[in-house]
C-alpha cells in the first residue's frame, strides 16, 4: 500500500531562491519571498519579501512588500512597506517605499520617494479638523 507523504505546513512558507553562481535572464514572480545570492538581468515581482544576498545582483526592477538588501541593485525599488538597506548594500536607481532602514556601510545613488509617508499624513492632517 503506498502513502502519499505529509507535508509539514511550514514547508508552504518556504522561501524561493537563486543560488550563487546563478544567472536568470528574465522575469521573476513569486506569491511568496524570493532570496537572491546570484544574479539576475531582469525584474522581480513578489508577494511577500526580497532578500538580496551579499553576493547577489539585480540589474532591474524590484517590486515586494518588504525587501532587504545587502547585494548590488541597479533599477527602480518600489517596496509597500519596509525597506532595509544592510551596511553591505549598493543600490543605484530610484526608491519608493513606506519605510526605510539604512545602516552605515551602505551605498545608495538616486531618488528616494516615500509616498506612503506622505498619505498617511495628509490623512491625519484630514482627520484633525473633524
Amino acid at each position: 500500500m503506498s502513502r502519499t507523504p505529509t507535508v509539514a505546513p511550514e514547508s508552504f512558507a518556504l522561501v524561493n531562491q537563486l543560488k550563487a553562481g546563478t544567472t536568470i535572464i528574465g522575469e521573476i514572480q513569486s506569491n511568496g519571498t524570493f532570496r537572491i545570492d546570484g544574479t539576475l538581468k531582469g525584474n522581480i515581482t513578489a508577494e511577500g519579501k526580497v532578500a538580496i544576498g551579499q553576493t547577489g545582483i539585480i540589474e532591474g526592477n524590484i517590486i515586494c512588500s518588504n525587501a532587504d538588501i545587502e547585494g548590488t541593485v541597479t533599477g527602480k525599488l518600489i517596496i509597500k512597506a519596509l525597506l532595509s538597506l544592510k551596511s553591505t548594500s549598493i543600490v543605484k536607481g530610484e526608491i519608493v517605499t513606506s519605510k526605510l532602514a539604512i545602516e552605515p556601510g551602505s551605498f545608495f545613488s538616486g531618488t528616494c520617494k516615500m509616498d506612503a509617508i506622505e498619505d498617511q499624513k495628509s490623512e491625519k492632517e484630514a482627520n484633525i479638523g473633524k
